[in-house]
């Protein structure tokens, strides 16, 4: 028979700032035995480390507190913290602490429990895991749990990937949040109004480290932003979107996923346009014999263009060379302009307006499609060479007289992070009347 034991010791005092909690706690006599895993709620620690501000202090400690705003509604602010955590309003908490103040986070919850546990080691010779704790929400699930926000001495996480179930399955995606689930297994005990800020696991000796060894901290535990799926709130995410669309020239070997591709373009027509119509269309070459065909047509297009322009042999090969971003992409789409539903007024002034209505409607069809791409993570390069072309891009890709090639737009994995973006001022670009 296996099994583990939780309680929560009593008799902890007041904390105030500049407190040794490893000193406090053991002398409330908790009892610890190598192997036990202590669980400290994070009030105490911010206490501990004056980390206390005043209650009208409160949104600029947040402020100052926050790196990254994830979602806002109304006054409720879902931020990532100078920790890497991600939650309300910075961790910023004006609960078990005095009236009129509000509590921050531990500055360094991973040090604030090497400390402890090497404080609770000299004081009673016992080699413990520690975690600190604190209360979070969770997307899609009603209610709160505490999490591991600081550990020293235990493994935060067991990958099992690599292993199999008991029917033999192989597990490929398993990675369990140990550190996490004795957290909230210590807030069973320990409650959020009861006054008993730490709570003692034991019977689970796997989950320590020896002594020498620290273990990895629960910064471990924050999902990077590469993996982090549900990173923004949704008008969040399409500013962030739209800042992450970047003009990418250079890819890695990796294929791309033609359903990323797909579901791109079921963004790019959503796009507004006259009429109730649907000007768009994206020719999307997924084949490597494809492209080449596609691109050394052009290229011969160009290169007699070029000729007929009087440009030297070598100025050819220089621009020729500056099209490479299609011809190194391992994917390419062709969007096209197509003019069905639009009206003919016989007038060239009206018809010219009624064209540059449908190329506008293309335009952002093209920019929903490369926000769509940063979302799925994909690099991409709008070039327009096949509209100094189209006679010879239709031949080639077989398409009907009426669709004109808007450019080209290369898809891949980017080789590496594009440059930072200058800053712009939108006020530069306002007039207001």
């Amino acid at each position: 028979m296996t099994g583990y034991r939780v309680w929560a010791p009593s008799g902890l005092p007041e904390v105030v700032p500049g407190d040794d909690l490893a000193k406090l706690i053991a002398a409330a006599e908790p009892g610890l035995a190598d192997g036990d895993v202590l669980l400290v709620t994070s009030k105490i620690v911010s206490k501990a480390e004056g980390r206390i501000v005043r209650a009208a202090d409160r949104e600029a400690a947040i402020d100052a507190e926050t790196v990254r705003v994830v979602a806002r509604r109304g006054p409720l602010r879902i931020v990532e913290n100078r920790q890497g955590l991600v939650m309300a309003a910075a961790g910023v908490d004006a609960s078990n602490t005095a009236e009129g103040t509000v509590l921050l986070l531990p500055e360094d919850p991973d040090a604030a429990a090497r400390a402890i546990r090497e404080g609770l080691r000299e004081a009673l010779g016992v080699t413990v895991g520690v975690i600190v704790t604190d209360t979070f929400g969770r997307p899609w699930r009603a209610g709160l749990t505490d999490v591991a926000i600081g550990a020293a001495g235990v493994r935060v996480l067991d990958d099992l990937r690599g292993g199999t179930d008991a029917h033999g399955n192989p597990l490929s995606a398993t990675v369990v949040a140990t550190a996490d689930e004795l957290a909230s297994a210590g807030d069973l005990i320990k409650g959020k109004a009861s006054g008993l800020p730490v709570a003692v696991v034991r019977g689970l000796p796997h989950v320590v480290t020896d002594a020498a060894e620290q273990g990895e901290g629960a910064r471990a535990m924050v999902r990077s932003a590469r993996d982090d799926m549900f990173r923004l709130g949704t008008s969040e995410a399409v500013r962030e979107a739209l800042s992450l669309r970047r003009t990418v020239r250079a890819f890695t070997d990796e294929p791309v996923d033609p359903g990323s591709v797909r579901r791109a373009v079921a963004a790019a027509v959503t796009a507004p346009a006259p009429h109730h119509t649907t000007p768009w269309r994206f020719v999307l070459l997924e084949s490597a014999e494809s492209r080449l065909r596609l691109l050394d047509a052009m290229r011969d297009a160009w290169i007699a263009d070029l000729r007929r322009d009087g440009k030297s042999e070598e100025s050819i090969a220089k621009r020729v060379r500056r099209g490479d971003v299609l011809r190194n992409a391992p994917y390419l789409a062709v969007p096209c302009l197509v003019m069905d539903g639009s009206h003919t007024y016989g007038d060239a002034r009206r018809d010219a307006a009624e064209r540059e209505m449908f190329v506008v409607a293309t335009g952002a069809g093209v920019q929903n499609f490369l926000v769509a791409l940063a979302g799925e993570r994909l690099g991409s390069a709008w070039v327009s060479s096949t509209m100094f072309c189209r006679d010879v891009v239709r031949e080639v890709l077989d398409l009907p007289a009426g669709w004109d090639p808007m450019g080209a737009v290369a898809i891949g994995h980017p080789a590496q992070e594009p440059p930072a973006r200058p800053a712009r001022e939108a006020g530069a670009f306002i007039e207001v009347r």
